[in-house]
């Protein structure tokens, strides 16, 4: 066993731990599965005899070295956690969690403790470059369903602006509504953009969130490349976890600035908003927002999502009882789905359940898993409820307007 993983400050932290337990009540997988292995107490204090047993000066006496269950049961706990980061915002000591489980996951891939189906996730995305498996000239099929596509829309040279679709708005045809209204509400604003068709590949979020950061080095420079070759100022994703990984993880690993600017969907269509570029009619529709935990809790984005549904005439906009930073996560996050899909779906049902109680029409989001995820519960729990993402109640409004 190796501390590789850990930075100094982080093996400090997993020592700053009170156990004070507020953590525990925030924990969403936790409610729904009561395994103690899950819980941020839980991991840390299975971490921390692991390392014990591994390191402390009686860890060679016989017998007592041994380990007796701590790595299976952390493991466990690790990958059934969503990644969500909303324990890190009641830590009093400040812990930064979300990168301490990360630490973690890294550490049991490194000791062949990990779930079977990230192995799969390694392989299709090293060969088919996107998480559905499917031909990754594909990723340009969406566009079939624009009313017109715009010239320049793939693979255009020194476009102001690279539009990221990711693979869920790209390989998914329930999310095709994602790609198809962004591009139009561009378009319709004048924006400069392309797209990069096939040569779009996987950001690598899934790969690092399954603690396998170095299968994820060439598609991380291979995106990176790409667009650096084509000239653009920005870049755009409306995929949350597409975002942070640009705009956070991709300078960070390869260790230099990117050269041009990451921007979220709702932050490039809330400066369209403001320079009244875009002109929006009548939403008449009572809605809830949720907060993707990727673009609130881990890239603090809550305000531009809130001012475009606001700024469309006619919405009610309803916030359900946790939201900003006490936000609870879809289900969809962490990879937990390819590991517990019960457990994942038992999470979103119980964000379907505060929505509901909104007395709102539409959840809108500001993600694509997110919308896949709660529109599973929703379709489950038959509630009379639509799910859209930002992008398409915004092309709605400027729809309506014409």
């Amino acid at each position: 066993m190796s501390l590789e993983h850990f930075s100094v400050g982080q093996l400090m932290e997993l020592d700053a731990c009170t156990r004070c337990g507020q953590c525990v009540a925030q924990c969403p997988t936790y409610a729904e599965a009561q395994d103690e292995s899950i819980h941020p107490l839980g991991k840390i204090a299975l971490e921390k005899e692991m390392i014990r047993r591994q390191f402390s000066w009686w860890a060679h006496l016989p017998g007592l070295g041994r380990e007796n269950g701590a790595l299976a049961q952390l493991s466990k706990g690790v990958f059934r956690c969503t990644l969500c980061a909303r324990c890190a915002v009641v830590c009093p000591v400040g812990l930064h969690t979300r990168t301490l489980w990360l630490g973690m996951r890294e550490q049991m891939v490194a000791l062949g403790q990990y779930p079977e189906a990230f192995n799969r996730l390694r392989e299709t995305l090293s060969t088919a470059r996107n998480i559905s498996g499917d031909p990754n000239e594909n990723r340009g099929l969406w566009a079939d369903g624009l009313p017109e596509k715009p010239a320049g829309l793939v693979g255009k040279r020194q476009a102001e602006t690279v539009y990221f679709i990711g693979c869920v708005g790209a390989m998914f045809p329930m999310a095709y509504g994602i790609p198809q209204s962004l591009s139009q509400t561009l378009t319709y604003a004048g924006v400069d953009y392309t797209t990069l068709g096939g040569e779009e590949w996987c950001c690598g979020f899934p790969l690092l969130l399954a603690g396998m950061r170095s299968a994820a080095i060439e598609l991380i420079r291979h995106n990176v490349e790409t667009v650096r070759a084509m000239g653009a100022k920005r870049l755009v994703a409306s995929c949350p976890s597409c975002y942070h990984t640009w705009h956070t993880d991709y300078p960070a690993i390869l260790g230099q600035p990117l050269g041009f600017q990451v921007l979220h969907a709702t932050q490039l269509l809330a400066e369209l908003v403001e320079r009244k570029q875009i002109r929006l009619g009548p939403v008449e529709q009572k809605v809830t927002y949720h907060d993707p935990c990727d673009l609130g809790r881990t890239s603090n984005i809550y305000d531009e999502p809130r001012f475009l549904l606001t700024s469309l005439p006619g919405i009610e906009l309803q916030e359900m009882k946790d939201r900003r930073e006490r936000s609870l996560c879809c289900g969809g996050g962490g990879d937990v789905e390819m590991v517990d899909a019960a457990l994942s779906a038992a999470v979103a049902k119980r964000r379907v359940g505060q929505a509901k109680d909104t007395g709102a029409q539409v959840i809108v989001s500001a993600c694509q898993q997110c919308k896949r995820t709660l529109a599973g519960a929703v379709r489950k729990e038959k509630a009379r409820m639509k799910v859209l993402d930002i992008t398409e109640i915004v092309w709605n409004s400027v729809s309506s307007s014409q």
